[in-house]
């Protein structure tokens, strides 16, 4: 074989091992995706890519600065005007009461926008790692009690306490037992609340 075939063919050699070599690292990315794919959730895969891709809500949607909860005499921000009615009365009359006792009310989540509510179960199913287990903290929109205006959450402890044991003479009561902070007007005033769901699944 003459020198210059020689070279050729080695060069040929050379250039098929970097073709193998290089089809050996696709193959291995592949696989690599694909396994972590598999391994992956499609509720959490789903989460991931639409948490991403939401724009996060706003105040107009209900969000509620958590540095700056609001009163229940607040009638500017979003959360508490759009409000049932109904409810937002009933709680600025209880207010009232549990102020001779030195309880203040801390609204820190009252109406949400569908918008608001989705986002808040998506960034839920992505913590928890399944839909099954996220809504049992939050509800799905179409569901959802704040969306329809006709839930609030109140801070502090004290507060919750105080509405837990006297909310009800307004029809104000807790409606999920894991959530001391969740309360609808779920009765006439005076009336008896129902007994708490487990959780927010109902």
């Amino acid at each position: 074989m003459s020198t210059s075939a020689s070279l050729l063919a080695r060069h040929v050699l050379r250039r098929r091992i970097a073709l193998l070599a290089g089809c050996g690292l696709a193959i291995v990315i592949l696989a690599s995706v694909l396994f972590l794919a598999a391994s992956t959730t499609m509720s959490g895969f789903t989460a991931r890519i639409v948490a991403g891709a939401a724009a996060p809500p706003t105040a107009d949607d209900g969000v509620i600065d958590a540095d700056a909860p609001l009163t229940v005499d607040d009638d500017d921000h979003s959360a508490m005007t759009r409000l049932d009615p109904a409810l937002r009365d009933a709680l600025r009359a209880a207010q009232a009461a549990a102020s001779a006792e030195g309880i203040t009310f801390e609204v820190t989540s009252g109406w949400r926008s569908d918008g608001y509510q989705r986002w808040l179960l998506t960034d839920a199913i992505r913590t928890h790692g399944s839909r099954e287990i996220a809504e049992q903290y939050v509800a799905a929109p179409e569901v959802s009690s704040h969306v329809t205006g006709h839930a609030v959450d109140i801070g502090p402890l004290d507060a919750q306490l105080w509405l837990a044991d006297h909310g009800r003479e307004w029809g104000l009561c807790q409606t999920y037992a894991n959530e001391r902070w969740h309360f609808e007007r779920a009765t006439d005033a005076g009336g008896e609340c129902p007994t708490p769901h487990l959780d927010a699944r109902g």
